[in-house]
């Protein structure tokens, strides 16, 4: 798969093909295979802060429970091996050890104070870069975005000054503007950014009249978000670009690549057709490339991105306004179906 090589983050893959963050990146049988099936980096299952505070919540609350030992306890010790990240830092550093694939920390952070922490603790296993997820659900109507968006730049700067490894930012696309909040991370010097970050959403139960949460995987379509902003950006930020959500075969991929993304993640892909269908979305990749004549990533990536396309509402209204003049003949081709 030498044609598939690509770089990102200043890494040589051997493929743009990414495992991305999930419950099957965190464990090391899984792991081994994801790099069988022919993968070209993994990363590995994120560090929630939240999930930090509740393992030290219960491993406290356990502690307190042997305050007072008397001769009838069933069990003199707490069952819980360890708090805070401990165990999680320590399954990165055996998935860096095993792995020949390039390995991606992944870090979920809450406060100002701990991102930079738990960086240093990540990128001391090992692994050779790191991604940063910055989001932020709603919940105080007096915070204004600029001051959001402002204390990420913050929280990058820090944990740049502090990490040395390579840094990704995996953003969602809730931005009144997501261009120029790129623009204005890219100009902190970051490596990469992945695009995008996607959110659980609640749901109602309207029989138990409560919130639930579920998990819904991506589909095909999903892509065309990520898609969009590739294509906008690529030639106009100085970080690679990595593309997520929606990308479920390797015609999927190849547009990503052709919007100008260096890399790209799949995740849904994996739950829905299994681990071994990384090798037929590699296979796909290498098809259309033998069929167009590419011999590499790099002699199309990029190629129609809005940057490289004379038509100058690519990417913009075009198709939308496209779609409002066809919607008649839309309409009668989906009755017909």
């Amino acid at each position: 798969m030498s044609k598939l090589k690509t770089n990102y983050l200043g890494i040589e893959l051997r493929n743009p093909l990414i495992a991305g963050a999930s419950s099957l990146t965190s464990n090391i049988d899984t792991l081994e295979a994801i790099e069988k099936a022919g993968a070209g980096a993994v990363v590995f299952k994120s560090l929630f802060e939240e999930q930090i505070q509740l393992e030290e919540l219960e491993l406290e609350n356990e502690l307190q429970e042997y305050n007072e030992r008397h001769a009838e306890m069933v069990k003199l010790f707490p069952t819980l091996k360890h708090a805070g990240p401990t165990d999680h830092l320590d399954k990165l550093k055996k998935a860096k050890d095993v792995l020949e694939i390039p390995v991606i920390g992944s870090l979920n952070a809450m406060h100002s104070d701990t991102w930079a922490e738990y960086a240093i603790a990540i990128a001391d296993t090992g692994v050779d870069a790191l991604e940063l997820n910055f989001y932020t659900t709603p919940k105080n109507f007096e915070v204004e975005g600029k001051t959001i968006i402002q204390s990420q730049i913050d929280l990058l700067k820090d944990v740049k000054e502090k990490v040395k490894i390579p840094i990704s930012v995996k953003l969602s696309p809730f931005y009144t503007n997501p261009l120029d909040v790129i623009r204005r991370f890219d100009e902190t010097q970051v490596d990469g950014f992945v695009l995008f970050n996607r959110l659980f959403q609640p749901d109602i139960d309207i029989d138990k009249e409560e919130l639930v949460q579920s998990i819904i995987l991506s589909e095909s379509n999903d892509h065309r978000l990520p898609l969009r902003f590739t294509g906008l950006l690529y030639g106009n930020i100085a970080a690679d670009i990595c593309a997520a959500s929606g990308i479920m075969n390797g015609q999927d991929a190849v547009k990503m690549i052709l919007a100008g993304a260096s890399a790209f993640q799949v995740v849904s892909t994996l739950y829905k057709n299994g681990i071994d269908y990384i090798t037929n979305i590699l296979d796909q990749m290498e098809q259309w490339m033998d069929k167009k004549g590419y011999s590499s990533i790099d002699s199309f990536k990029g190629k129609l991105a809005k940057k490289n396309l004379h038509d100058p509402f690519a990417y913009l209204r075009a198709q939308y306004v496209d779609i409002l003049l066809r919607s008649n003949e839309i309409i009668k081709t989906h009755t017909l179906k």
